[in-house]
Order: C-alpha cells, then structure tokens, then sequence
C-alpha cells in the first residue's frame, strides 16, 4: 500500500489524492477512504473531493464539511487520537485518524477495515502519516488546496502573510511550537516567524504600525530582513539594527514595527531576548503560574530613534512555555470599552496547560475566546506564538502520540 502510493505520488497532482489513496488503501483492506482538511481557524473539516472547485464561494455541502465542536472526526483531530466511529455495517469497523505533519493539525482521514487490531491500527497511523506528507507537499502550490481550506475571501494582506510565514505548528522532540493569528482573513500587520540552526531556536513576533496592505508590506518586509541578517551570520544584539536599516531605506522613518526578537538555546534552556517597543513575552511554569520578563525596550524598528538596545537572558526550567503577543489580545475593547486583558489571557492559557491539552488546540479555543470576547469583530490584528521547551535531554525527535497505536516503546 504505501510503496505503491509513494511511488505514484511523485507524478499525483492535488486533485487526484483522494482516488489514488483509496485505490491503494484498499491493498491493505481499507475502504471508505476520504480525506478532510480543516479549514484556516480549524473550525471545520472539509472534505477534499478531488473536482478542485471547491470554493470559499461555493464551499461543500453538509456531507462535505464538519465541525470540529460536537463530532467525532473532531474528537480524533483535537486529541490527535484514533477514534472508533460506527459504519452501520456488519463486521465492518469505522475509524477516524488525525493527519499530522509532525505535529501540524492537518485534518483527519476517514477509513473502514474488516478487523481491528494492533496491525490494523499500525497500517492506518503509516497511510496517515504518508497521506499528511502528500498534501503538505501539494499545498504551497494549489489553488485548490486554498480554496478548500478557506470559508470566505481572503484580503491581500492576509495572503501574502500566510504566504510568507512558517507553519502554524512545529516540534522536534527539543521544543514545541504553536502560533495563530486573527483576524485569518483580514490580517495585516501582525507576523511570526521561527527557525533552527543547531541546538538555537529562533523566534519573533513582529506588530506593524497600521491595519491596511501596507502595514502588511512593512511586516513582511521585517521578517525578510530578519531572516536575511540571521542567515549571514548577524547575532541577536544586532538583528534589531539590521531589520531597522532595511525599513528605513525602503519607507524612511514613515513605517516600524515593534518586535520581540529572541533566541533559545535548547541544550541549556537559556532564553535571550531583545524588545523593539513591543508586549513583554510571558512565561509560564509548572503550568500554573504565569509572569512577564521584563526588558528595557529598545525603540520599534524603523523609528530611527538610535536609542540602545538591551539583550536580556532567562534561564527556563524544563516545560517551561514562553508566550509572544500582540497588543491585539489584550488591549482591544468591546463596545463597552472591556478589555480581554493580560490577565484573563494568562489565565485562560494556566488552565487550558492544566487541562493537558495539545498546544495548538489550547490556542485555537483561546483565539475562539477572544472573538467572542470582541463579537467576532476585532479592531486590531491579535497573535500569539507559545514555545514550549522541553528539557534537557529531550534532543531525540519523538513522533505525535496517538491513542491506541504502539510507538516503538510500545502503547502510548
């Protein structure tokens, strides 16, 4: 099953997955194969039916699209779980697996099988896995990809920083990485980024002045600098300057952005940091208290005000989750002028770490809060990127446990 589909897939374009996964998945005894993504907020599964139409004006129908709340597809992408579904079939068993790219929420994969055991159970988690990697490698190039992940249109602003940013979720057995940002279709200021180089993980988050395409223009153009400069070798004391020098010799002093510029390295757990006008991160530990680090801030980036930047250090412990942020989860007001609040946004996330839910589940039903916090009408774009460090020794990429499928230790 997987070396016929592997071998095909070179030459598959996006629209054909479907067929071509249930004509191999049924080698190995699987049917009812279908595929479904969830869409830019994670708030639906739609079901990729390989006609490349599927529209944010046009989008599937009820048997084309689930929820995430209330369903059991949505069980098995929230937990990233196997969960068992009925087929109203004798002798038949119905399964719902989580699409993982690592650990990125793809979406989920629907199958049935004759029997149910722990080779069965294998053989679905190995499909999943395969068939997560084939749209991970069709997605940057197909419209119809975009299409189908996507409820209602998208502003240009938003699309190039989508375009632009790293995936919303990452780890690798050191650290885990989650980010989401809002308004998904009407973003234009906020970015994050984050990036490797031996045992140092770099992470930013950038909030530039305004909420129209050329804020998003100025955004895009920090994270460029900012990945330019790291990637010649300039440290992270200088990195501000650099990122500055760009924005002023494309806008002069009539652009900046803030930003939190900062440096983990995983094999002693020291944070350093730098803060261009910007939210203090805030870090979380033992999952159940929560404080602001401190540093003097420098001037935001473009502003060419010349004032000196400061580097700050912070030893984290083990489990420890630092938390980048936008002005826009704290400071926007409802109608009646109520804030969310740095101390409703802390404790939403102590309980919700408490609660052992997956980081990025943590921040999808936050983000979801803070809407309904707003009326689902934010005034300014709000963001958030949590790192989780993991520990000494943690160096060994560990894959994403499932429910009922053995790892190589056996049962997770």
């Amino acid at each position: 099953m997987l070396a016929g589909l592997l071998t095909e897939s070179h030459l598959t374009p996006f629209e054909l997955l479907p067929s071509r996964v249930a004509d191999h998945a049924a080698r190995a005894g699987f049917h009812d194969v279908r595929i479904y993504l969830g869409d830019l907020q994670r708030n639906v599964l739609r079901l990729l039916t390989g006609k490349g139409t599927d529209a944010a004006a046009d989008p599937p129908g009820d048997s084309g699209e689930l929820t995430v709340e209330g369903t059991v597809a949505g069980r098995a992408y929230v937990h990233g779980e196997i969960v068992a579904t009925a087929t109203g079939e004798p002798g038949a068993h119905g399964w719902w697996v989580p699409l993982l790219d690592g650990t990125e929420r793809l979406g989920v994969l629907h199958l049935t099988s004759a029997t149910d055991d722990t080779r069965v159970r294998r053989d679905m988690y190995a499909l999943a896995s395969l068939v997560a990697m084939l749209v991970v490698g069709h997605r940057e190039v197909s419209d119809s990809y975009a299409r189908l992940t996507r409820v209602r249109p998208m502003n240009v602003a938003a699309e190039m920083q989508w375009t632009l940013m790293p995936p919303r979720t990452y780890a690798d057995g050191r650290v885990v990485i989650s980010a989401v940002m809002e308004p998904a279709y009407e973003v234009s200021g906020d970015a994050y980024d984050y990036a490797t180089a031996d045992d140092v993980v770099h992470l930013s988050m950038f909030d530039a002045m305004g909420h129209d395409t050329a804020a998003g223009l100025t955004a895009n153009l920090a994270m460029g600098a900012c990945r330019n400069r790291r990637r010649q070798g300039t440290r992270l004391p200088d990195l501000g300057n650099g990122i500055e020098e760009v924005l002023l010799e494309q806008f002069g002093p009539s652009r900046y952005v803030t930003g939190i510029l900062a440096d983990l390295d995983t094999s002693t757990g020291l944070l350093t940091w730098t803060n261009h006008g910007h939210e203090p991160p805030i870090l979380i530990r033992d999952g159940r208290w929560s404080t602001l680090l401190k540093c003097r801030p420098a001037h935001p980036m473009g502003t060419d005000l010349h004032l000196p930047t400061t580097v700050c250090r912070e030893q984290l412990q083990p489990g420890d989750r630092l938390v980048l942020y936008t002005d826009g989860i704290t400071e926007a007001r409802t109608a009646d002028g109520r804030e969310f609040g740095v101390g409703r946004f802390t404790d939403f996330l102590v309980r919700h770490h408490a609660d052992h839910l997956p980081v990025p589940e943590t921040l999808r039903r936050l983000m979801r809060a803070v809407l309904r916090h707003h009326d689902d009408r934010l005034r300014d774009d709000a963001s958030i990127l949590v790192c989780e460090w993991l520990g000494l020794g943690s160096d060994t990429p560990r894959a994403a446990p499932l429910a009922g499928v053995p790892g190589p230790d056996g049962p997770h």
